[in-house]
């Protein structure tokens, strides 16, 4: 397993019309697969983007120890580019049918390199990846959205990176296709970084970052594990609120039946105090006292019941809000920006039972 790894120091970043999406985020990511959830919006791409250098962080840095590899979802390739040219071997492998050819000039030497096996590495790579068909000046308009996704990556692998970054690479994948990545990825060895909503790949990283309120988790395993260790925390944290809620109300109580109990003894003592004929003096010295005497159990109880009321605040700070679903649609002809499904409080019900009330916004 590869040494090489990525460090964040006390990055920062905000869109142009300061929205901030990251404020001193400190990690390190070693090496080996690392899978990267978030709820959508929490900033992954962006992330992706900061770590590749293409977005600048306000602050902190980014330091990546070993050469970067970078698929990011859209890929900005022109139609008309060969795969030899979206590989970025067409110079080395031209080259090298120059030199077959006969023609030994030094340039021809020079663009190759340490390359001489460019050609077979590429048609190797090209066939673990499903893409063993294609010739390497069919041009890029004739291919199939996952033919593309599969090329980008073989483009990013022929570099051998140390580190490779990945958002969201089964998008657009058929089965076959993704059964090729995977085994591509379970591979490589050195520091893999992966965005995904693709559970059977994620089942295959090593460890799981979740990025929570602005803070990274880690969590050893799978994502099968990670979602069995959310859901144990999820139950121990809804467990700690119900306590936390029962104390607060316990403490209130508590309060009300000590100040009643005051109020009493107050009423009593005063009547007592007059029938007893005591000095108007002795009297006020003694109503003070019991007043002081209230006052400090009054206090008392407030006190508890502030440390109650801060220990419910931790406990439902620690419950996951996820009652809002985010459900991502394949791409459409639909403008973005553009709400085509609003629900509130629904409720799908089947034969095992119903399930809560959400509310769903798609866009």
């Amino acid at each position: 397993m590869s040494d090489a790894f990525i460090v964040c120091s006390n990055l920062s970043f905000s869109w142009p019309d300061d929205t901030p999406v990251f404020s001193e985020l400190s990690f390190t990511v070693p090496g080996g697969r690392t899978g990267l959830v978030a709820p959508n919006g929490a900033g992954k791409s962006t992330l992706l983007r900061l770590i590749a250098g293409e977005l600048r962080p306000s602050g902190g840095s980014v330091t990546v120890d070993g050469l970067l590899g970078y698929l990011p979802q859209t890929l900005p390739l022109a139609g008309d580019l060969s795969v030899a040219r979206v590989l970025g071997v067409a110079e080395r492998i031209a080259a090298l049918h120059a030199i077959e050819a006969g023609d030994a000039s030094e340039e021809h030497f020079a663009t190759i390199g340490d390359d001489w096996d460019i050609e077979e590495r590429t048609r190797a790579e090209l066939d673990r990846l499903g893409l063993g068909e294609l010739s390497l000046d069919r041009p890029l308009h004739t291919l199939s959205g996952g033919q593309v996704v599969s090329l980008g990556l073989a483009a990013q692998l022929l570099r051998r990176p140390d580190v490779l970054l990945l958002d969201e690479p089964t998008n657009n994948l058929d089965l076959a296709a993704r059964h090729k990545l995977y085994d591509v990825l379970t591979d490589f060895t050195g520091c893999l970084l992966l965005v995904s909503h693709d559970r059977e790949l994620l089942d295959r990283m090593d460890r799981i970052a979740e990025l929570e309120r602005g803070e990274i988790r880690w969590y050893k395993g799978n994502f099968t594990a990670y979602t069995e260790a959310v859901q144990a925390a999820r139950e121990v944290a809804e467990s700690n609120l119900r306590n936390a809620e029962q104390e607060v109300k316990r403490e209130k109580r508590e309060m009300q039946q000590a100040r009643e109990r005051a109020d009493r003894r107050a009423s009593n003592a005063a009547k007592n105090l007059k029938n007893a004929g005591l000095a108007r003096i002795v009297a006020g010295g003694l109503k003070r006292s019991a007043q002081e005497s209230a006052g400090k159990a009054q206090e008392t109880h407030a006190g508890r019941l502030g440390q109650a009321k801060a220990r419910l605040d931790e406990a439902g700070r620690a419950v996951r809000d996820e009652d809002r679903i985010t459900v991502d649609l394949p791409d459409t002809t639909v403008p973005g920006g553009r709400t085509v499904f609003s629900g509130q409080g629904m409720r799908a019900a089947s034969t095992a039972g119903s399930c809560s009330a959400a509310t769903a916004r798609t866009w």
